[in-house]
Order: structure tokens, then C-alpha cells, then sequence
């Protein structure tokens, strides 16, 4: 059974920075893919961004440049380094595992970006 604990969520004005942190427990070996997802009130979820265990990362172009993804695979873990946050980045963020076609979800941290 494999489990997500996200952290690092809150409040902060626009312009600011936050860090979410996602560790991953469970049964967990070779390739996989850990990443974001958000989701804004009234909206459907989004991808965010990716990284693989080779550490090659991807990411949604309005976040390029603002956000760093990055893991530590000892941990199990990946983090988001978000900066220059804007009120458009308020939503509830996701962590996901994919290894083995099956998809694993963390319960959600929420970011809130005053303006």
C-alpha cells in the first residue's frame, strides 16, 4: 500500500514564495513519475508539474520559471519550490505517484494567495 503525506501549504501574500513537500511510504521500487496537481474552487484539477526518478521535470508554462519541482529519491519525496506567487495560483495543490501504471494521490495541502 502506498501512501502520500503533502505539507508546506498556507497563506501568503502575492509575490511570495511557499514550499510543499510530498513523502511517499509504502511499497515503492524503480522508475517512476512524482508530481503536482492543483485544483482552484470551480475548476477541474490541472497538472502542474513533473518529475522522474532520473530527474527530468516538466512543467504547465503559466508556472515555468516561478516553480522548481525536485525529489529526493532516498526519501521518497518531492518538493515544490513555488515563487512569485500570484492570487491565480490559490487552489488546492495534489501530490501523485505514478509507478506501474497505477496513479496514487496525497490528500491535499491548500495554498491561498492574498493579493
Amino acid at each position: 500500500q502506498v501512501q502520500l503525506a503533502e505539507s508546506g501549504g498556507g497563506l501568503v501574500q502575492a509575490g511570495g514564495s511557499l514550499r510543499l513537500s510530498c513523502a511517499a511510504s509504502g511499497s515503492i521500487f524503480g522508475f517512476n513519475v512524482m508530481g503536482w496537481y492543483r485544483q482552484a474552487p470551480g475548476k477541474q484539477r490541472e497538472w502542474v508539474a513533473d518529475i522522474t526518478t532520473g530527474n527530468i521535470a516538466t512543467y504547465l508554462g503559466s508556472v515555468k520559471g516561478r516553480f522548481t519541482i525536485s525529489r529526493d529519491n532516498a526519501k521518497n519525496t518531492v518538493y515544490l519550490q513555488m515563487n512569485s506567487l500570484n492570487p491565480e495560483d490559490t487552489a488546492v495543490y495534489y501530490c501523485r505517484l505514478r509507478i506501474t501504471r497505477n496513479d496514487y494521490w496525497g490528500q491535499g495541502t491548500q495554498v491561498t494567495v492574498s493579493s
